[in-house]
């Protein structure tokens, strides 16, 4: 999901940059079978937030004091970092303008890779774009996978939120036709740029990325999210799964939240063959004006459930939002109140509590 992309809000000051500390580095990542393993051959289970800004505005909101709370405070040991390949390049966007070619930029996201390493966890650079692989993200991971080849703190998250596609142009590319915006699922999320990205382009596919990334010789771990708005893993298990062709494993996300159900076919019988993200998941007590409402269940019946899932099957997930207005929240403020509906609990679990899971969705 993503969030309104104007708000006026006093954002927490990011501290000064760091220089690396090589030994404090976490473990390299790879995939054996449906679990995460470190070079030391241990079982890996990440367990974070998901902190948004930096695909919203070119200076982010207080990302690198966020994710250093997130990972000293609130226990994480992975941050997913959305950002958007636009500000990458200084090329601004939705009213925000770049005068450096995007230097700050990326020096911002350098800064929060190695805070985060420093503290020996890890980073998802997720990005934060939506619909299908568009030609000009080739060039893009290619850069990223460039720069951050083989650093054993970063993952490769590549494309947020695919959707309104067929599983053979998710994987293997073509025409993505034109589309009308929903007024009842998650483009109401979008901003002005994403929605206009609906004409129709030719994609290459999720497996053209994944190729671009290990052509640079890049072991990172990659994370590949589906269809249905990254919910429905359903079509990795009937043929369209991605060659990794040489590299440390692919991992699969999906995006949870109260109104998506059929949990079962959308992602739980993939945990079983492949490592699983919930690269998104969380509750508010907001209604989301584009549902309809006997979908939207009450956040204190739905997190118990979601959490002992979760933790049933070790299943890896960045809670969204660590933020204080990109719903659904985890903090109510930039004092990083826990949210009682979400915050608090999450909080809990990465503290250790055990949720039961009563009821699949």
């Amino acid at each position: 999901m993503s969030a309104p992309h104007s708000k006026p809000m006093d954002y927490p000051a990011d501290p000064l940059p760091e220089a690396p500390i090589e030994e404090n580095s976490p473990p390299e990542l790879r995939v054996r079978g449906n679990q995460l393993r470190d070079a030391n051959d241990c079982d890996v289970w990440l367990q974070g937030l998901a902190i948004p800004g930096l695909e919203i505005r070119p200076e982010g909101h207080g990302n690198l004091k966020s994710t250093l709370v997130g990972i000293e405070e609130w226990g994480a040991n992975v941050i997913r970092l959305p950002i958007r390949d636009s500000f990458w390049y200084g090329q601004g966007g939705d009213g925000h303008v770049q005068n450096d070619g995007g230097e700050a930029y990326r020096a911002l996201v350098d800064a929060i890779v190695v805070a985060t390493a420093n503290r020996g966890a890890y980073v998802v650079l997720d990005h934060h774009r939506f619909r299908a692989v568009r030609p000009e993200h080739l060039p893009f991971w290619q850069e990223i996978a460039e720069r951050y080849k083989n650093h054993p703190a970063v993952i490769f998250d590549l494309i947020n939120e695919p959707h309104g596609i067929s599983w053979e142009v998710w994987r293997n590319g073509g025409k993505v036709t034109e589309k009308e915006l929903s007024q009842v699922d998650e483009s109401a999320f979008l901003c002005e740029e994403e929605k206009q990205q609906i004409l129709s382009f030719e994609s290459p596919g999720m497996q053209a990325l994944v190729d671009i990334v290990r052509e640079t010789g890049a072991r990172n771990l990659i994370v590949a999210g589906a269809l249905d708005w990254a919910y429905d893993l359903s079509g990795i298990l009937d043929g369209y799964a991605l060659d990794d062709r040489g590299g440390n494993g692919i991992m699969y996300a999906t995006h949870v939240y109260p109104w998506k159900s059929g949990w079962q076919k959308a992602f739980i019988e993939a945990a079983a063959h492949y490592p699983l993200l919930l690269g998104e998941v969380g509750a508010d007590v907001q209604i989301m004006s584009f549902l309809p409402l006997e979908v939207q269940e009450d956040p204190y019946s739905w997190y118990p459930d979601m959490l002992g899932l979760i933790q049933k099957h070790k299943l890896h997930w960045t809670g969204w939002s660590f933020h204080a207005w990109a719903t659904p929240r985890m903090i109510l403020d930039w004092q990083y109140t826990p949210s009682p509906f979400w915050g608090e609990p999450a909080k809990q679990a990465l503290a250790g509590k055990q949720f039961p899971l009563t009821r699949l969705r």
